[in-house]
């Protein structure tokens, strides 16, 4: 199941603050701030999905996330992979390392990143 975009910007709010009550929710928003009843919707909305949970304290709702940061992430990149390159991680790579502004330093970063990570899987 995924987020709108909406619903993903209020989720960035809330794994950032780990537990949150609406009015710090609201707060969490630059200016124009969503209406109130728009961010109440998008809650009920993402605990109906099982990406938000709540503990009812006095007659307020504390909220946090059910689904952590990074899974949510990877599911989505993993999709990606799937769906627009074939499930091909190679493809994916090639398609990133030369559509993107990537500079020299970020390029040999992430040849750093996937040799320590060769290094791990080998016995």
């Amino acid at each position: 199941m995924t987020l709108t975009n909406a619903e993903e910007q209020l989720m960035q709010h809330l794994w950032k603050l780990k537990k949150a009550f609406m009015k710090e929710l609201l707060d969490a928003y630059p200016d124009p701030k969503p209406a109130p009843t728009t961010v109440a919707t998008l809650l009920k909305r993402m605990s109906d999905k099982k990406f938000v949970g709540y503990e009812e304290i006095g007659n307020s709702r504390q909220y946090f996330p059910k689904v952590k940061k990074n899974d949510y992430f990877s599911r989505h990149v993993n999709g990606l992979i799937k769906n627009f390159f074939g499930n091909s991680a190679s493809q994916f790579a090639s398609f990133f390392t030369t559509e993107t502004n990537l500079s020299e330093s970020d390029l040999k970063e992430l040849r750093s990143i996937i040799d320590e990570q060769i290094k791990k899987k080998q016995p």
